[in-house]
């Protein structure tokens, strides 16, 4: 397998639409949304490819005072291989380059390999909003989970 993360180019809407129906089919985002999105003041993100296949995306977003992951997913098929940890990894490395004292997100209470992955990456419950997130079956919670990030020292 060659793994390759890249930034998520303006060329590449469709495709992230595309990977984004595959991870998220109860509520994808289109190509105009994600385009939205990614204009934000502050908006990026990374793709992953797995020996060139779209595999996984995470869209950021640099608030000043911390950074907020939108989205992370991938695909099925790459699911359970690493790739939202290096994703995340990626996300961490540049928020903490950016010298951002945190990263926050949310996320399903019912979506445990997710609260795994991000435990296992350190953030740590700070809130839940009620009813966030629509399922068929009705609507679930969201958990408000926040990880501080070094900071770099002020050179001197």
């Amino acid at each position: 397998m060659n793994r390759c993360i890249e930034p998520i180019p303006a060329a590449a809407l469709e495709t992230l639409a595309a990977l984004h129906r595959v991870c998220f089919p109860d509520d994808p985002w289109e190509a105009p949304a994600l385009a939205r999105i990614m204009a934000l003041s502050g908006g990026f993100g990374w793709l992953a490819f797995e020996d060139e296949e779209p595999a996984g995306f995470i869209l950021v977003r640099d608030l000043g005072d911390e950074c907020e992951v939108l989205s992370l997913g991938v695909a099925p098929l790459w699911r359970r291989r690493g790739v939202a940890q290096e994703l995340l990894r990626t996300a961490m490395s540049e928020a903490a380059r950016r010298n951002l004292p945190s990263m926050v997100l949310e996320v399903a209470v019912d979506n445990d390999p997710a609260i795994e992955l991000y435990r296992a990456a350190g953030f740590v419950a700070v809130g839940r909003r009620a009813r966030y997130y629509s399922r068929p079956y009705g609507r679930v919670d969201a958990l408000i989970l926040r990880l501080s990030l070094p900071r770099s020292k002020p050179s001197s």
